[in-house]
């Protein structure tokens, strides 16, 4: 009786070195680098900045939208009084939406500002 094993080995790709090693590096605990670093601080950057763009659109397209029905209502279906009611409605949104998007600005601004400097300056002063 006679047994046979078989074997074979292939070896990773180029390719496939590179995505295992991209793969590695999410689990690898290295000291951090200036590309860490950094991309740290444009994370945050945007943590600061996107939230009240966010806030300020969708109040802005959210005031604008009942602004136009409320024009809607008085230009085509001639209900002069809920119209101009629900036009006055929506221009509280849009009056609202910049003071919501610099008061959540300055609230991001304001958590994330220590940080942001303290990167910066590491930043900085491995640049020198």
């Amino acid at each position: 009786m006679s047994e046979k094993f078989e074997f074979n080995y292939t070896a990773p790709t180029d390719a496939e070195k590179r995505e295992i090693e991209s793969i590695r590096r999410n689990y690898v605990d290295t000291p951090e680098s200036v590309g860490d670093v950094l991309q740290r601080l444009r994370y945050l950057d945007n943590k600061v900045k996107n939230p009240p763009v966010i806030w300020g659109l969708v109040l802005g397209i959210l005031g604008i939208m009942i602004f136009g029905l409320g024009l809607s209502m008085i230009l085509e279906w001639r209900i002069i009084f809920w119209g101009v009611l629900v036009s006055l409605l929506g221009i509280v949104p849009i009056a609202l939406a910049y003071p919501v998007y610099k008061k959540v600005y300055d609230k991001g601004k304001t958590k994330y500002k220590d940080e942001i400097l303290e990167l910066s300056e590491k930043l900085l002063s491995n640049k020198n």
